[in-house]
């Protein structure tokens, strides 16, 4: 499921390409940051491009999980790089890591990769899997390139503590003016989301930004979703999307 807000509504959408202002766009550079499936909403992402016979390139800059698939290629070779593209319709790039993961290629092969010329996704930010979470100083980390920030929050952080569910959340605590023990809110979600300390920091005039709100995956976090698109479009705000977290497609 994934549904834009209109005119006070939530609208079913086709697609997350659909959704998110990218289906028909030659060469979108993607940052997704923020908590609460953003690797799994890449994925999503990908597999949509593939299908529609797309290629591809996904990569971090940062780090995220290196999996155990064709598509993945754990070394800085545009030769390599170009020929699982051609084979798979997607290549997912990084450097080797511990613990599983990738890290983010250099920046020169970062530019290398956006000069292939295809849609370009970029995992931006790092989140501990938890649903919640607030940038650091040092955080995201936006190439310049970037046309489009996808932020995104997982629902079901919705109704548990700060202490518990967010990321950084001593940062977040100072920004809403809250306890570590108090109880994520509607309210708290939106607020975070527009605020140029948190979701919208880093984003510059020419990045388009969009707020995923994901897990959406019962009738009362749905209903908790369009209470947040109308809190964020009293503030200005009304480019969100809303997804139930999709599963896992392998070939």
């Amino acid at each position: 499921m994934v549904k834009t807000y209109q005119a006070g509504i939530l609208k079913e959408q086709p697609s997350l390409l659909h959704a998110l202002g990218i289906e028909d766009l030659k060469s979108p550079v993607v940052s997704v940051v923020g908590a609460g499936g953003k690797t799994t909403l890449i994925r999503q992402t990908a597999e949509e491009y593939r299908r529609k016979g797309i290629p591809v390139i996904v990569t971090t800059t940062t780090h995220m999980m290196a999996e155990n698939h064709p598509w993945f290629l754990l070394s800085t070779s545009v030769d390599k790089m170009k020929e699982i593209l051609a084979r798979e319709g997607m290549v997912w790039i990084g450097c080797p890591n511990k613990a599983g993961k990738m890290r983010s290629p250099s920046l020169e092969f970062l530019h290398q990769i956006l000069a292939i010329g295809c849609p370009v996704l970029i995992e931006a930010d790092g989140s501990r899997r938890l649903p919640l979470k607030v940038p650091a100083a040092h955080e995201p980390v936006l190439l310049p390139e970037t046309s489009h920030v996808v932020n995104v929050y997982g629902l079901d952080a919705l109704g548990n503590s700060f202490e518990n569910v967010c990321f950084r959340a001593d940062i977040a605590l100072k920004l809403l003016g809250k306890r570590e023990t108090d109880l994520v809110s509607e309210e708290d979600i939106a607020k975070l989301a527009l605020d140029s300390l948190a979701g919208r920091k880093g984003i510059t005039s020419s990045m388009s930004y969009q707020i995923v709100l994901n897990k959406a995956d019962t009738p009362e976090r749905e209903a908790a979703a369009l209470t947040i698109c109308r809190i964020a479009e009293k503030q200005g705000h009304a480019s969100l999307t809303v997804a139930a977290e999709g599963k896992r497609t392998q070939r």
